[in-house]
């Protein structure tokens, strides 16, 4: 039998989640488990997007009545669930990669969920539970390794209610299902800390919940894709594909990589000359396409530029420079070949192109020797012109952060590029990485209005248009050529026009609530003395 804590039917008209005195902690630990699992659930490859709700209110329903030591363990509990499934692929890098960051994630989140404990004593708790959501949310994306998997808003890819990305951005649409989470929780508490589940106040809280899902659902009908009348420019995604070894040094065989772009780009030419394939305005090769310096071996020079003089059209190629060592997009033109300027790849990826502790990592394992010199990240947005197109490119990682996203288009993109390297994390077959990405990709062309090439060395690759459609989709672990009419927007949506100004405002209005609560609390003992 599931017991809970009695409280005074004095401290159930407070309307604070304190109303009910909350599960006993095994119980609670088993919903702290719960709520995990289902918010994983809600992010591909299951993608039940409305489990997102249901985490958050499974949270607080675990924390309320507990205290600051239990619900750093429900916090815990929660955070493992969720990080350590949904981060799975990384054991096809390194095991202890994948314990690494799974537990420390889990561990921060445990940290932060004593906050959240706190704010279930103020009378608003259900939008400060919301907004603690987004601040969380932005130290994990900043700290310590800059990872922003696991946001609530990225679950929502398919949903009716992904569209208010394009008016407050990620952070917004994060409150919003945080929000709808907590309203459900708050229902659920009234009725256990109420005599009646048919009570007034039950009837009042469950109604709110619905208008508030309701509110939220509606963001489905915002007319935020106004795409009518914009120019149109014809793409080619070529994913070239890589050996499928079971090592990383035989499935990163840079030669045989660029070989097999060249290749693929040279049958792309040959379609269209047969008049199978339209001419493309403008071809993109994924992230690692050419992992060896060209400018350092002249054989991958000659085989890159005779593939995009055999295309006869500008060629993005995703590259790695050395002096210093970078992760590059650069545009090829036929009878050219390299030009300026290249983007850089601004945000690195932790135990990828850099590694976190490497003197320590070294004594009991090679994998530093993978990547023996760190990559240098770059600093600024680059706009690639092609006639009417204005690319803008961000690689791999870096679609998980709002502000790189948003300052490509900010700096005059009306086409987006997303270059990615997937086969690091696809030995077993798993397909979580890539599948999640995508989603990633497809909600920045609904916050931006921009069509999004997504271009894998293996796959999954994409052409999805400016309503987060997907006009073009490969397989995986095979060679194809992607093809699509796609719109060049020019018009900038309200969240790319405030940028992060949604995420500051809710960042402190949830610290300055944390200090209210921390305030309540000190009174209440003084009270009690």
């Amino acid at each position: 039998m599931i017991s809970a804590q009695a409280v005074p039917a004095s401290g159930a008209r407070t309307g604070r989640a304190g109303a009910f005195g909350g599960f006993r902690m095994r119980w609670a630990l088993l919903l702290s488990a719960a709520g995990g699992l289902a918010v994983f659930a809600s992010f591909p490859p299951l993608d039940v997007w409305p489990l997102a709700v249901l985490g958050p209110a499974l949270l607080v329903v675990a924390l309320t009545g507990r205290s600051l030591r239990g619900s750093f363990g429900c916090g815990l509990v929660f955070g493992l669930a969720l990080f350590v499934p949904l981060l799975s692929w990384l054991v096809n890098v390194a095991w202890y990669a994948w314990a690494s960051l799974a537990g420390a994630e889990a561990v921060i989140f445990a940290v932060l969920c004593v906050g959240q404990r706190l704010l279930l004593d103020l009378p608003f708790w259900p939008a400060a539970v919301a907004a603690w959501w987004v601040a969380a949310e932005a130290l994990r994306d900043r700290w310590p390794f800059a990872f922003p998997w696991g946001r609530l808003a990225m679950s929502q890819s398919v949903a009716p209610d992904v569209r208010w990305v394009a008016v407050g951005g990620a952070p917004l649409l994060s409150f919003l299902v945080a929000l709808t989470g907590a309203m459900l929780a708050r229902y659920v508490l009234t009725a256990l800390g109420t005599p009646g589940w048919r009570s007034r106040g039950s009837a009042g809280a469950g109604l709110a919940a619905v208008v508030t899902a309701g509110v939220v659902l509606a963001g489905g009908f915002l007319p935020v894709d106004p795409v009518g009348g914009s120019p149109t420019a014809t793409v080619a995604a070529i994913q070239g594909d890589v050996p499928q070894a079971r090592n990383l040094p035989q499935l990163l065989n840079d030669s045989e990589v660029t070989q097999n772009q060249a290749a693929a780009t040279s049958r792309l030419a040959a379609e269209v000359k047969a008049g199978r394939l339209p001419a493309p305005d403008l071809v993109i090769w994924p992230e690692d396409a050419v992992g060896l310096d060209p400018r350092e071996y002249p054989f991958l020079y000659a085989q890159i530029l005779g593939a995009v003089n055999a295309v006869g059209r500008p060629v993005l190629v995703g590259e790695v420079l050395n002096g210093p060592r970078r992760n590059v997009g650069q545009l090829w033109k036929p009878g050219v070949g390299p030009t300026d300027p290249i983007y850089v790849k601004r945000q690195l990826v932790p135990f990828g192109e850099y590694i976190p502790f490497r003197g320590i990592i070294s004594s009991f394992s090679s994998l530093p020797a993978l990547q023996p010199v760190d990559f240098t990240a770059g600093h600024n947005p680059v706009v690639f012109g092609v006639g009417t197109i204005r690319l803008g490119d961000v690689i791999c990682y870096e679609v998980g952060f709002d502000d790189l996203v948003r300052s490509e288009v900010n700096a005059g993109a009306n086409l987006l590029a997303l270059q990615s390297n997937d086969a690091d994390f696809e030995i077993d077959g798993q397909l979580g990485e890539t599948e999640q990405q995508t989603a990633m990709a497809r909600i920045r062309a609904i916050e931006s209005d921009r069509a999004v090439v997504y271009d894998s060395t293996t796959g999954e690759s994409t052409i999805i248009g400016p309503d987060g459609a997907v006009i073009e989709r490969s397989g995986v672990w095979r060679q194809a050529i992607l093809d699509g009419r796609v719109p060049l927007v020019s018009y900038r949506t309200l969240a790319d026009r405030v940028g992060s100004w949604p995420e500051y405002v809710l960042v402190l209005l949830t610290v300055l609530a944390l200090g209210w609560a921390v305030t309540l609390r000190r009174r209440a003992r003084l009270a009690n003395r």
